[in-house]
C-alpha cells in the first residue's frame, strides 16, 4: 500500500487503532481520526514507530459540524477510508428514545456519507478506492439487548451495498467487516451490562457468550484489522458489496 493514504476513524483505541497500525505496516500513510486528543497521541506514537507521514485529526463523528470542519484538515487525497465508530448504548429497542436512534443514524450513516462524498472524487480520478465499514454481525442476525445498534448497523450495511453498486464502475469497492466478540472496551461494556442485569459472575457471562462461538474464544482487535487490510489491498479488487464476518464462526447463517 505504499503511496496510498488511509483515513481510519475511531482510531484512538480498539479495532480502529489496530486497523490504522496494520495499514501502516502495509506501507500506507495513515490519518487517524478520533474525538480524544490524548488517546490519539498514543496511537501516533505507535504509528511513528512504523514510518513517517502519519498524522492525527481530532473530531467527534457524532457531531456533523465537526466532521465537516475536519475534512479540509484531512485533505482530498484519501484512497482508503475506514469508517469505524463506537456503537450505541445497549438496551431493548422497545425502550429506546427516538433521540438515541436519531443520534445513532447521524453518527453512523450521515457522518460516513459526508466522508465518502468528500473523498470519492479523488478515488474516481485515481480509479482506485477502498471504503471499509467496521460494523457488526447483527446485520445478519440481530443481537439480543442491542436494539438501537442492530437497527443502525443494518442501515449502514444497506447504505454500503447501495454505494458498492454506484461506485464499482469507478474502481472503488465498498465492503463491511463484521466483528464478532472482540476484546475491546465495547465488549467490556456489554459484559458489564449483562453481569449487572443477570447477577452472574464475569466467568459465567463470558462462557455464556462463548458457547455460541465455535472458535471458543474472543477475537483480538488485530484479527479484525487483518480483514480490513486485506479488503484495502489490491488482492481484494474484485470483492465488492460484501459483509465479511470475523467472528470465529458464531453467526448462524451463511
Amino acid at each position: 500500500m505504499t503511496g496510498k493514504h488511509a483515513l481510519v476513524c475511531g482510531a484512538s483505541k480498539g479495532i480502529g487503532q489496530a486497523c490504522a497500525l496494520e495499514l501502516a505496516r502495509a506501507g500506507a500513510r495513515v490519518t487517524v481520526l478520533a474525538r480524544s486528543e490524548a488517546n490519539l497521541e498514543a496511537s501516533m506514537k505507535s504509528l511513528e514507530a512504523l514510518g513517517q507521514g502519519h498524522r492525527p485529526v481530532v473530531c467527534d463523528v457524532s457531531d456533523l459540524n465537526q466532521v465537516r470542519a475536519a475534512i479540509p484538515q484531512i485533505g482530498p487525497d484519501v484512497d482508503i477510508l475506514v469508517c469505524n465508530s463506537g456503537g450505541p448504548s445497549p438496551g431493548p429497542l422497545l425502550q429506546a428514545e427516538t433521540s438515541a436512534l436519531e443520534q445513532a443514524f447521524s453518527q453512523h450513516v450521515l457522518a460516513n456519507l459526508l466522508l465518502v462524498q468528500a473523498f470519492v472524487p479523488h478515488m474516481q480520478a485515481q480509479r482506485f478506492g477502498r471504503i471499509i465499514n467496521i460494523i457488526s454481525t447483527s446485520v445478519k442476525i440481530p443481537l439480543p439487548g442491542l436494539g438501537v445498534s442492530n437497527t443502525v448497523r443494518g442501515a449502514v450495511a444497506s447504505w454500503a451495498k447501495t454505494l458498492a453498486n454506484e461506485l464499482g464502475p469507478h474502481g472503488i469497492t465498498v465492503n463491511n467487516v463484521l466483528p464478532g466478540y472482540t476484546r475491546t472496551q465495547r465488549l467490556e461494556q456489554i459484559l458489564t451490562n449483562t453481569m449487572q442485569k443477570t447477577g452472574k459472575t464475569r466467568e459465567d457471562v463470558e462462557q455464556g457468550f462463548l458457547k455460541d462461538v465455535p472458535a471458543g474464544r474472543f477475537a483480538e482487535a488485530q484479527e479484525i484489522a487483518y480483514a480490513c487490510a486485506f479488503l484495502a489491498s489490491q488482492h481484494a479488487a474484485y470483492i465488492n458489496g460484501v459483509n465479511l464476518p470475523v467472528d470465529g464462526g458464531r453467526t448462524g447463517c451463511l
